[in-house]
């Protein structure tokens, strides 16, 4: 599928195009949705605001309480296009990945509800822009950081971190993926959005193909025996590519709940000829065991948290 198809269809979807204030205005308004679960809060962020990065606190994942901007953009180097977050604890700390100026930026907070501050005056990689950023602590404790690269459209990459986890080891850098597959090739190419998990001595990488723009925008897998080594993708991709009713499905991370389980959180377009504010869902993911290698897999039901009203 090339441009001129995705064209054609974006016309099919013009005459149910909706006037955005006659749509639904309780769901979450979050676009490259995280969500981290601390001392038995749910808490997210993701991309919305012009002034900073967002975060919600759930209970339940169904039910969300907007708390104001964890990151203001008074306390970072860019100015605009905050894109992305994600925030881990590590000892003491709460470490926020984003993006800002289209730069990987790294902030830190006491408190998953910040205020985060940046570290430094300027990006972690100030001579190049860069954006899609998540970090990945090896069993060893080597920390990783994966991230998108604008050399080849848009492709993945992955780099060692140091020990503060505040910068990239250069000489590490690494290629992962770039479009090598039938179904990314509806416009332009990308291959963004990634995110690792470790199972059973394999690695995991989700990762988002197309534009998001596109209703074609969907979820691939891609399974590697070494971070720095190759990386495989699941023939049988996309995982997840308009679920039910929705369009424009993508930049997934992936968390455990309460009960120990495998969860996905990602966006979607905010309706079929509506692309924002993008909204935030929750689905699931598990293994199936196929010819003796677990295969990831991703339910395709889902939910949509609602604002606490």
């Amino acid at each position: 599928m090339k441009a001129d198809l995705f064209a054609f269809v974006c016309g099919l979807f013009a005459p149910f195009m909706l006037n955005a204030s006659a749509l639904p205005q309780d769901e979450v308004p979050l676009a490259d949705p995280f969500i981290m679960l601390y001392e038995d809060t749910y808490y997210a962020y993701g991309t919305h605001s012009d002034n900073g990065i967002e975060v919600y606190v759930s209970d339940d994942l169904e039910t969300w309480e907007y708390k104001g901007l964890a990151l203001d953009k008074k306390d970072s180097w860019g100015e605009r296009w905050f894109w992305a977050p994600e925030v881990y604890k590590v000892g003491d700390k709460f470490y926020m990945y984003y993006s800002a100026n289209e730069h990987i930026c790294v902030a830190t907070s006491a408190s998953p509800s910040g205020p985060f501050v940046q570290v430094g005056d300027e990006p972690m990689l100030p001579d190049e822009k860069c954006i899609d950023h998540s970090l990945f602590i090896d069993d060893d404790g080597t920390p990783y950081l994966s991230f998108v690269r604008f050399n080849d459209g848009n492709n993945i990459w992955i780099a060692e971190l140091t020990e503060d986890l505040c910068a990239i080891k250069k000489e590490t850098m690494h290629h992962c993926l770039h479009v090598s597959q039938q179904w990314e090739e509806v416009w332009p190419r990308v291959n963004e959005a990634p995110f690792i998990i470790k199972h059973k001595g394999l690695y995991y990488m989700t990762y988002s193909a197309n534009s998001y723009e596109s209703p074609f925008y969907g979820i691939g897998c891609a399974v590697a025996e070494d971070l720095l080594g190759d990386w495989e993708k699941y023939e049988e991709n996309p995982l997840l590519q308009s679920p039910g009713s929705l369009v424009g499905v993508g930049h997934n991370t992936i968390f455990k709940d309460k009960e120990g389980r495998l969860r996905i959180v990602f966006h979607s377009h905010k309706s079929k000829g509506t692309i924002h504010p993008r909204v935030m869902h929750i689905g699931e993911v598990y293994f199936e065991a196929v010819d003796g290698t677990d295969r990831m897999r991703i339910e395709q039901e889902y939910v949509t948290p609602r604002l606490k009203k």
